[in-house]
């Protein structure tokens, strides 16, 4: 199970997950997040795993279309709160190549200069 919040500010979309990341909840959080990114023109997207329980290949795959798009756009992808598993799967995935990895979403603001 997967619970999901979000926030908008500006150009940034937060989305704070809680629970498991998978093949089996991926498809809603993808679809939520495309509308929110298209209808709010969203250039930067912050991704709180504090409360991120588990992620397979599925958000991987996920976190990855998310920054092929926003590449397209000049924005970016921040990583942050990451617990000692997930930071394992970011590392060992390479999302720290193509992701921003800060310790919070106020360490996020600060590094897209939004703070």
């Amino acid at each position: 199970m997967l619970s999901v919040q979000v926030v908008i500010k500006k150009l940034v979309l937060y989305v704070r997950l809680d629970g498991e990341l998978d093949q089996y909840t991926v498809d809603g959080l993808r679809t939520r997040i495309v509308e929110l990114m298209e209808k709010y023109q969203i250039k930067y997207l912050v991704i709180n795993c504090e409360q991120l329980r588990f992620m397979d290949s599925s958000g991987v795959g996920f976190i990855i279309g998310r920054y092929n798009r926003l590449k397209k756009e000049q924005g970016a992808i921040v990583l942050c709160s990451l617990n000692e598993h997930i930071s394992r799967l970011v590392y060992l995935s390479g999302l720290h190549r193509i992701c921003a990895i800060k310790g919070s979403e106020e360490e996020a603001d600060e590094y897209l200069g939004v703070a």
